[in-house]
């Protein structure tokens, strides 16, 4: 755990315990804040006292004896109506801070020399392939590494900082609506695409909430930017103007001011150094994924890793769980899992990445739907449908090769057969473009279902690959 000063025998508001809201609690109190908890959920209450927290029904307390709100990305900060404990928080003159903001001055308090470093990623899609790369890749060439935020550990969860550490961490646009001081020495935003529009108020505001990641960064630091996308391309542009030094990574070069390293297949076209080939990493397939191992490679270079141990970091990554992951094969059939596609724009990555695959998608729909697909179709093979979009997907689809399947087990073994039925090596995909609410908690009960749905089939388990 990381003890958060500054705080000294203040009281500081805590809503929402969850991981990252209990957590932040803990390290409250380890730098000696007098924290008060709430949450809606008895259970999540009854956690804390057990805890021997103070829980305080926030409802009706006096919210002038505050010095802060720490508040949970869950519950929404401006759209589409503020939370209840920020209308409080507001009408009290006191800050609404997150857990990332406390790990920023956590840091921020050390002396000059005892600070680690910090990676921090962001993106609509990419991120926490991007972080587990990058935490990979620097592992393999001997740092400290803690790899933590928005994926797996809660920042404030992970080890004491020391002098030669390296924190890598997952941000999303929830976390930094929540930043002031946030400063890492590498900032990358993977790419920006509609997303969760109804918790910023429109797109302008998102792309606002993910450039928060460099607003405290240093003319030291690095920015890592997509540009594939034009909200990527303005970020970058603004933050060169301002004198921070970036690097773009696109697929075809803008031909700009900044350093740029250009995907193009499967390789990366780096200044001063030959081709990196990616053909030998078999957990990056696609272009976006190369898109990722630059990220990798140039975060790591700039932390000292060497070229080599870079390369070798990235060729050796053994993959992310639920992110086009091989679960299994049965004969001359491929199981891929990727069930961490939640949106279309992700859903792209995977289909692009296969001349043909036979389709898993389906769940609670978001704004839009497969429209932005339709030039993908002609790959698929055929398409096994699922959840509460089974119907709307299927009449988007047309006359694409599709069947309405309703549920996991019942799409793998259709997709299964029909893939086995063609005698050629094929790709069963479960991509789902669509959120995993209708039928299971988060996509990772949902890439679960999927992995038992294979393995029921008798198809032979692989590792993460």
């Amino acid at each position: 755990m990381i003890p958060v000063p500054g705080f000294e025998g203040r009281r500081i508001a805590v809503f929402g315990l969850g991981r990252s809201g209990l957590t932040a609690a803990r390290a409250l109190k380890a730098g000696g804040a007098l924290p008060v908890l709430w949450d809606d959920s008895v259970s999540s209450r009854m956690q804390a006292e057990a805890e021997g927290f103070v829980v305080e029904d926030l409802t009706v307390a006096d919210w002038s004896g505050f010095s802060a709100l720490v508040l949970s990305p869950g519950a929404p900060l401006t759209h589409p109506k503020p939370h209840w404990t920020v209308d409080k928080a507001h009408e009290a003159g006191i800050e609404i801070i997150g857990d990332i903001e406390l790990f920023a001055r956590a840091l921020a308090a050390l002396p000059e020399g005892q600070r680690p470093r910090v990676v921090a990623i962001t993106g609509t899609n990419g991120k926490s392939t991007t972080t587990a790369l990058i935490g990979w890749v620097l592992k393999q060439a001997g740092l400290t590494v803690h790899v933590g935020g928005n994926i797996g550990i809660g920042v404030l969860a992970l080890p004491e900082p020391t002098p030669e550490a390296v924190y890598v961490i997952e941000v999303s646009s929830y976390q930094l609506d929540l930043t002031t001081t946030f400063a890492p020495d590498v900032a990358i935003l993977t790419n920006i695409s509609p997303d969760h529009l109804d918790r910023h108020g429109g797109m302008e505001e998102y792309v606002a909430a993910k450039a928060r990641l460099f607003q405290a960064q240093g003319p030291a630091a690095l920015a890592l930017v997509g540009t594939d996308e034009e909200w990527g391309l303005a970020v970058e542009s603004k933050l060169a103007v301002q004198g921070l030094r970036t690097t773009r990574v696109s697929s075809a070069s803008h031909s700009v001011r900044s350093e740029e390293i250009v995907v193009s297949n499967g390789a990366l076209a780096v200044p001063g150094q030959d081709e990196i080939a990616l053909t030998q990493a078999r957990s990056l397939p696609g272009r976006h994924n190369a898109q990722n191992a630059a990220f990798a490679y140039a975060a790591s270079l700039a932390l000292g890793v060497s070229h080599d141990a870079a390369v070798e970091g990235l060729l050796s990554f053994p993959g992310l769980a639920h992110r086009m992951e091989t679960v299994g094969t049965l004969g001359r059939v491929r199981f891929v899992n990727d069930s961490k596609a939640t949106n279309a724009d992700a859903a792209r990555q995977a289909l692009t990445s296969y001349d043909r695959s036979f389709w898993i998608a389906g769940g609670r729909a978001k704004a839009g739907g497969i429209d932005d697909l339709e030039d993908l179709f002609p790959r698929v093979v055929e398409a096994f449908l699922i959840g509460e979009a089974a119907g709307p997907f299927a009449a988007r689809l047309g006359d694409a090769p599709h069947r309405i399947s309703g549920d996991m087990a019942t799409a793998v073994q259709q997709a299964y057969e029909a893939a086995a039925a063609t005698g050629r090596e094929e790709v069963v995909l479960l991509s789902p473009a669509a959120a995993s609410f209708d039928q299971y908690p988060d996509f990772e009960v949902r890439g679960e279902a999927f992995r038992a749905a294979v393995l029921a089939l008798g198809a032979t388990p692989l590792a993460p690959s």
